[in-house]
C-alpha cells in the first residue's frame, strides 16, 4: 500500500531542495533574490517549524512570517524539512489519528487531526512555492519546477520509488 502521507513528505523534502539549490546557482550567477521572495519561501520553513512546535507541544522559534536571508532559509530548511518528513513517516495508525489543539497565530483556538497537519505542510508548502515562481519571473528572474509530478518523474528516471533521507 501506498502511504500517502510519506510520499507527500519526501516530496516536499525534494520541493524544497530544488527552490533552495535553484536560489543558490540565482545569486552564484550574480542575481538579487526579490524580497517577496525571501519572505514567501520563509514563510514555508517558519510554517514547518511552528507546526513542529505544535505537534511536540514545544515552542516554536520563529514567527509565522518571519524573515530570512539565503543563509537563514538553508538553516530553516536544516531544521524542519526533513525533521517534518521524518516525523511524518514514523508516525503509527494511533499518532495518526491523533488530536492537537493549539492556537494559531491571531490567537484563534483550532483542534487538528495529526494526519491532516502531514497533509497540509507539504500542500501549503507547494501553494508558496508558486508564488515564489510567480515572483521570481515577475522580476525577469527564471523560476524552477517543483510540481509533484516532476518530483515523481525524477524518482523514476532514478528507478527509485522515494527519496531516502
Amino acid at each position: 500500500m501506498i502511504n500517502t502521507i510519506e510520499k507527500l513528505g519526501a516530496y516536499n523534502v525534494w520541493a524544497n531542495e530544488t527552490l533552495l539549490s535553484h536560489l543558490d546557482r540565482l545569486v552564484a550567477g550574480g542575481a538579487t533574490i526579490p524580497a517577496n521572495v525571501l519572505r514567501l519561501f520563509s514563510h514555508v520553513l517558519n510554517a514547518q517549524s511552528i507546526w513542529i512546535g505544535r505537534l511536540t507541544a514545544t515552542p516554536s522559534p520563529v514567527k509565522v512570517w518571519q524573515e530570512h536571508d539565503l543563509a537563514g532559509l538553508h538553516y530553516w530548511h536544516e531544521q524542519s524539512t526533513a525533521r517534518v518528513y521524518r516525523m511524518a513517516a514514523e508516525a503509527d495508525e494511533t499518532e495518526l489519528h491523533r488530536l492537537i489543539s493549539y492556537t494559531n497565530s491571531a490567537g484563534e483556538s483550532f483542534t487538528s487531526q495529526v494526519s491532516d497537519i502531514y497533509t497540509h505542510l507539504p500542500i501549503h508548502g507547494n501553494y508558496h512555492r508558486g508564488q515564489v515562481a510567480i515572483k521570481l519571473r515577475e522580476q525577469g528572474l527564471e523560476p524552477i519546477n517543483t510540481d509533484f509530478i516532476t518530483y515523481c518523474r525524477e524518482l523514476s528516471a532514478a528507478g527509485k520509488e522515494t527519496v531516502s533521507l
